[in-house]
Parts: C-alpha cells; sequence; structure tokens
C-alpha cells in the first residue's frame, strides 16, 4: 500500500546505510515509520510503499519498502524543509523569510531564480546561489534514490552512489550501470545485469563482460581466494552471461592492457587476479625478501651465553628445540615460529623479550585483534599492541578494502617485532605491516597454523611456510605440565585426525576436559544453562562473567549465538526491576549484560585511567565489555571493555554491539577464557570442520565441556576444511 505525509521527528538513522525510524505524520494521525530513507530530514514529504506490520515491542509499524520524496504541498511543510538543516545556510529565521517573501513562487525562485533570493536581508548574491545548489543537489539526490528503486536497487546503495558520482549520477549509471559493483561489497550482480539489459545493453557489451569477468574475480576473494584458474573464470562468465568464449578472451586482454587485471603463469596453468590482490602478494613477496636479505645488525655474537642469563634470570630451563628457536631468530632477520598449545611458543617470547631488553634493544609486540594483544600481556608480561593500533591505520573501508591496500602507514619504532597469532592476518594487514617496518628490524611470526584461516583474504602464515623461503621452526613437542592436560592433548589428538582420549586413556591426568554426548538441541541448551549458573562450583569456584565462555559454530538455531544470549541473558542477567535497560536491534541491552564490538569503529572515543587521564579512539571487532550504565535521559549506553577502557554509545549506534555471553568460535580466535562450554549442534557441513573444533579446544585454559552428538563430533574430526584457499604467494616467495 501507499501512504503519504510529512516526517515529524526521526527517531534514529543509521549513518552508514540510512536505517531510519520516523514518526510519520499522515492527514489524521501519527506512525512510525522504519526502513531505509537516505536523504530523508525532518519537514519532509514523502509518499511512502510497503506495509504496516505488529512489532512484537513497539506495535503498530509502517515498514517502507521504497519511497518517494516530494516537494512539500503547503508553505507551512516546505518552511519547516528549508529549516530542517538539509539546506546549505538555510534555518529556521531565513526560511521564514524566503516564505515570507516569495510564497507559492518560492520553489520557482529556488531552482531557476535564485537571484532573487538575494533581495532578502542577509542573503548576499554568493549565499543566494549557495542557497539555490544546495537545494537542486537535494533534489537531485531524491532522483538517485527513486532511478535504483526502479530497478530494484534499495535506498540503502543511494547514499554511496552519490558520493561517489554526485549529482550526475543517474546519467553516469544509464551509461554503466555496471559501476554499481565498485559502490559496495555484496551488490547483487544479477539485479544490475538485468538494470542494464532493461536500458538496452546487448549480451556481448563490452563493459558487460568486462564487469562480469571483474565480478566473478571479486566473488572469489569472498571466499579467501585472492586468484583463479582462468579456464574456471572463462567458465564462470559463459554460465553467467551467457556469452560466447571470445568475447570472454578479447575482454580479458583489454583488462589485462589497462591494468585492471593480472594473469600470472605458473608452470602448466595461468591465474587470473584482481589487480590490487596481485599486487599485494607480490608487494608481501618483495618485502619479506627485502628483510631477510638485509644486513642483521641484531645479532649476538655469544648467544649461548645470552641463553644461559636468561635461563637463570626467568628461572626456567629451556629445551633444546626452544634454544634452536632463540639461535634461528639470532641468524635471522625474519622468522616463523609455529605450532599447537603447550609446545613452549610463549617461553620463547618470554627469553627473546628478555635477552633483546637486556642489550637496550626496543622490543615491540603486536596481535591482529584486541583479543589477541590482550592474552599477549598477560602471558608475556609486556603490554602488546593491537596491529591497527600499533600501524596507525586510520579510517578502512570494511565493505571495500581493496581501497586501502596502497595504505602506507607511519613506520614502527622497534628493533624486534613479534606478531602473534598471524593465522589470523589477511594479505592486506600482512602488507600494511611490512610496510612499516625498517630494513634491519627482526620480524618473528608466531602462530598455529592449524587454526582457523584469517576472515579476510589470503593464506599468509601458510603460505610462508610452505614456501620454504623463510626459517620455520615447528614446536610438535608437548612439555611435560602441558602432557597431563586432556584439553591439550585432545587437542593435539583432533588435529591429527583422531578422537577424543578412550577412558583408559584418561587415566592420571588433570580433570580439565569433558564430553557430554547428547542430541537433543533442547538438552544440550539446558546443559549449557545449568553449567552457567552454578554447576561448575565444586571444578573451581567458577564464576560466568569472570571466567566462562560459552561457544557455538553457529548464530542459527536454539544452539546458535542469537537464541543462547537470549537464554543466558534471562538466566545470569534478568531484570528484577532495578536494572536500568534499553531496547535496540531485537535486543535488551540491560546493566551488566555482557557485550562484544562486531565492527571496527575508528571514531569511537574512549577513556581508560581518570587519574592518568588516559584516553583516545577506536574501538575494533572482536572487543568484549560489560555494560556498566544506560542513561535514558541521555539515550548513551556506557560500556567498559576488558582493558578498562570505557565508551560511550549512543542509542542509535547500538547496532555495533551484540550480546556476548555466547560468541561464535570464529569471534574467539586469538582469545583465551578459563573456562569454555563448547556447543556442537547439527549445522552446514562447511562450517563442521576439523580446525573449527581444533580452534574451539584451543581456547580454553583451565576447563573445557564440550556438549554435542558423538557423530557430529567425529564428522568434525575428520573433516579436513576442503575449502583451501587459491592464492600465489608461496610461488612468488619462491620464485622472485
Amino acid at each position: 500500500m501507499e501512504i503519504e505525509g510529512e516526517i515529524e521527528s526521526i527517531i534514529y538513522q543509521n549513518e552508514t546505510n540510512s536505517y531510519t525510524v520516523a514518526e510519520f505524520g499522515l492527514e489524521e494521525e501519527i506512525v512510525t515509520i522504519v526502513g531505509y530513507l537516505p536523504f530523508v530530514h525532518e519537514g519532509d514529504t514523502l509518499k511512502l510503499y510497503g506495509k504496516y506490520v505488529e512489532h512484537k515491542d513497539y506495535g503498530r509499524q509502517f515498514k517502507v519498502d521504497t519511497f518517494e520524496k516530494l516537494m512539500p504541498k503547503t508553505l507551512g511543510s516546505l518552511q519547516r524543509y528549508l529549516a530542517s538543516g538539509s539546506i546549505k545556510g538555510v534555518g529556521e529565521a531565513t526560511s521564514k523569510r524566503i516564505i515570507d517573501r516569495f510564497g507559492e513562487e518560492t520553489i520557482h525562485v529556488l531552482k531557476y531564480e535564485p537571484d532573487r533570493l538575494a533581495q532578502i536581508k542577509g542573503i548576499s548574491e554568493k549565499k543566494a546561489i549557495e542557497i539555490s545548489e544546495s537545494f537542486v543537489e537535494n533534489f537531485e539526490m531524491w532522483q538517485i534514490v527513486g532511478f535504483l528503486e526502479k530497478f530494484g536497487l534499495g535506498a540503502e546503495h543511494a547514499k554511496k552512489v552519490y558520493k561517489q558520482f554526485g549529482t550526475h549520477a543517474v546519467e553516469e549509471i544509464e551509461a554503466n550501470p555496471y559501476l554499481l559493483l565498485d559502490i559496495a561489497r555484496g551488490v547483487d550482480f544479477n539485479q544490475i545485469d538485468k538494470m542494464a539489459l532493461d536500458l538496452g545493453f546487448d549480451l556481448e557489451n563490452y563493459k558487460r563482460v568486462k564487469s562480469g569477468i571483474k565480478y566473478g574475480l571479486l566473488r572469489i576473494t569472498y571466499n579467501g581466494h585472492s586468484c583463479t584458474l582462468k579456464d574456471n573464470l572463462i567458465q564462470f562468465v559463459k554460465t553467467l552471461l551467457n556469452v560466447s568464449e571470445d568475447a570472454i578472451d578479447n575482454c580479458m586482454i583489454d583488462l589485462k592492457a589497462k591494468d585492471e587485471i593480472f594473469i600470472e603463469k605458473r608452470e602448466d596453468s595461468e591465474w587470473v587476479y584482481l589487480k590490487e590482490f596481485y599486487e599485494t602478494e607480490l608487494s608481501i613477496a618483495l618485502r619479506i625478501k627485502d628483510l631477510s636479505s638485509s644486513k642483521n645488525y641484531k645479532k649476538i655474537s655469544n648467544i649461548e651465553k645470552e641463553l644461559k642469563k636468561a635461563e637463570e634470570k626467568i628461572d626456567i630451563e629451556l629445551s633444546e628445540k626452544q634454544k634452536e628457536a632463540i639461535k634461528l631468530v639470532n641468524e635471522n632477520n625474519v622468522i616463523v615460529i609455529t605450532g599447537g598449545p603447550g609446545t613452549g611458543k610463549t617461553t620463547i617470547i618470554k627469553t627473546i623479550i628478555d635477552i633483546y631488553e637486556d642489550r637496550k634493544n626496543k622490543v615491540v609486540l603486536c596481535a591482529p585483534t584486541g583479543r589477541a594483544a590482550k592474552k599477549m600481556t598477560e602471558t608475556t608480561g609486556k603490554e602488546a599492541s593491537t596491529l591497527h593500533r600499533l600501524l596507525e591505520i586510520g579510517k578502512i573501508d570494511d565493505d571495500n578494502f581493496m581501497s586501502n591496500y596502497n595504505y602506507e602507514g607511519a613506520p614502527i619504532d622497534a628493533d624486534v617485532i613479534i606478531v602473534d597469532e598471524v593465522s589470523m592476518v589477511d594479505m592486506f594487514l600482512m602488507n600494511y605491516l611490512l610496510k612499516c617496518i625498517y630494513k634491519g628490524t627482526k620480524l618473528i611470526l608466531v602462530g598455529d597454523v592449524d587454526q582457523l584461516a584469517s576472515v579476510g583474504p589470503g593464506s599468509v602464515l601458510k603460505d610462508i611456510i610452505a614456501s620454504e623461503k623463510v626459517t620455520t621452526i615447528k614446536l610438535d613437542k608437548i612439555f611435560r605440565q602441558a602432557a597431563k592436560s586432556k584439553i591439550i592433548l585432545n587437542a593435539h589428538r583432533v588435529n591429527k585426525g583422531e578422537t577424543f582420549l578412550s577412558k583408559e586413556e584418561q587415566e592420571g591426568l588433570n580433570e580439565d576436559f569433558f564430553f557430554i554426548d547428547e542430541s537433543n538441541q533442547e538438552k544440550i541448551l539446558n546443559q549449557i544453562i545449568s553449567l552457567c549458573t552454578g554447576r561448575l562450583k565444586k571444578y573451581g569456584n567458577y564464576d560466568f562473567f569472570k571466567n566462562i565462555q560459552v561457544l557455538t559454530p553457529t548464530k542459527k538455531g536454539i544452539i546458535g549465538t542469537k537464541e543462547l544470549n537470549k537464554a543466558l541473558q534471562g538466566y545470569l542477567n534478568p531484570n528484577d526491576g532495578t536494572l536500568k535497560e534499553k531496547s535496540s536491534n531485537g535486543a535488551i541491552y540491560r546493566v551488566g549484560d555482557r557485550v562484544m564490538q562486531i565492527k571496527n569503529n575508528y571514531d569511537m572515543y574512549w577513556e581508560k585511567d581518570i587519574e592518568k587521564k588516559e584516553y583516545g579512539s577506536g574501538v575494533f571487532n572482536g572487543e568484549t565489555g560489560t555494560i556498566l550504565n544506560v542513561n535514558n535521559t541521555e539515550k548513551i549506553v556506557e560500556v567498559q571493555f576488558d582493558d578498562d577502557k570505557i565508551c560511550w554509545y549512543e542509542f542509535t549506534e547500538l547496532e555495533q554491539i551484540e550480546h556476548s555471553y555466547s560468541i561464535t568460535i570464529h569471534k574467539a580466535q586469538g582469545s583465551e577464557f578459563d573456562v569454555v562450554i563448547m556447543a556442537i549442534p547439527q549445522a552446514a557441513p562447511m562450517l563442521l570442520t576439523r580446525n573449527l573444533l581444533y580452534t574451539g579446544i584451543t581456547r580454553a585454559k583451565k576447563l573445557l565441556i564440550v556438549i554435542g552428538n558423538k557423530k557430529i563430533v567425529d564428522f568434525m574430526v575428520n573433516n579436513i576444511d576442503s575449502k583451501k584457499r587459491n592464492t600465489g604467494l608461496k610461488y612468488k616467495l619462491e620464485n622472485i
């Protein structure tokens, strides 16, 4: 149905995608409207297309599918529109004077005779032109929304289109609709293709075929690949566009000539890249080679003596393998240290810090996420930073990481740089890091190559190790103390493709691992709730908010994070009538809740230590904390993160956080928790992989409880992640 009226007030508007909640005035009533409404302000007159829905918390709402922005129909609504702040240089007083002077002629004057505005006191000729241009620009923006809607593209894309192409967006897109593919990650190619064909494009139009090729290359990056076989790409584009191989070949030649794609010949095969991905891989390989071949300025002549001193100082006896690792660090500028839990990586890091700092060298520690950096700080006793903060990476468009591949960061002031959890580092972040390292600096990459791959594209750690061009030491011996832990032994068994320890094999080992064989989802949920609400007291007086984390492979279903968070909140932090709370995005945020930041926010202001006046900006995806206060007067939620920084979220910013009573295993990567309760429900086979199970097990420090069907666990053990990533970093390291 359609309704027509005026925006009375905007309750909420998401700055990124313009999702809006507003009060909308009809002739006889005011209704709440929700939907994507870019460029909309209070006072705007709109025609809305959609339907009424009943929201369980907020009641009757009009859900907007599409909309048209209309010129205000009365002088009163026109004055409110002009005063709304959307027209540059016009406020309440000026809008009244314009309406009083020109009345029904106002819109005509604004569009076609702006010089007449200068007749009004306080408006110069220059300001009159600015007001007219701003009014016309707003009108152009309305046209963009309407134009995109005609082709089934939501209003949420209009803002980015305008930002990219300005007031000539409609003409630009009509000339080449495929330009929209560069606007936002995840735009539907088929919709844009239909738009182009409706506008009269031929099947084998050069722009169409070229965009199909680039779209195919972009699609593979969503699954972590950096390149694809040329023959596979041709087949994909042929099926997608229904065009001939000759047309695809000709367009590939042209794209290559224009430096938009790169074709790499490897032995008997050809691999195709988007230019940015090829250059990023090449840059990583060249910089690793340069760092490795630079003069070893930090080499210690008598390393044996330094090792003995370090052993005495930290009161530990290093194994031969650990000594070998430290000697290799001494001999090389770039080295990889890899191994599973309990194999002594942390002891090596602590010893390296001690040896080099004793010689007045500056050692810098870093990790890809806030949780991983916090863990590194706790295990070494030395402050570790996130890579984002260390590299002083400013705002990055997380929707389009390719736009940042040429980023040049600030050089890192360090003699030795140790990066932990490198398996989580994607190709773009590794490139940023390497660009910021001086020649002569030692770079030590530490990680477990068998854990989950990075969220972003590339397979950096695996490729570096496989190339055999960077000195690598693999730690495979489990230390005596660790060998008593069922958690560690089971982790290594899973990694080797073996099932959990049998009862006989568990004798004499620490009681730190339990498996509950259960397939009924409701019973799994009840087990989780029971374990989180006091059942574990006898095992170590564990408190949920201090020690326990629930993990699951999936977001969906009864045992997915969404439903688990609601259930656990109800038991662990119910509202007794005294706790302040705020409903938002289908969740209730309450004082005492555990929450997680789920996107990078480079601008979020924080304070840490009031006495030291420590403050800064930036909260990143995966950081967790607790809600301290909900201020309904100022419309702010106050969160204290686990590293003690305090942030203030406006109610309109709450889509940046979600509850973290339960989190996915992917989100837990790089973190450790005293107690992990890991649920293994039936889920998509692509989620139930060996490295996901292995990663989940290795998150637990003191106690791990796995709850799920034994058959599903066995399936995971045998399901070697088949999603091998197609990359070329190994090839480049071997051949440059």
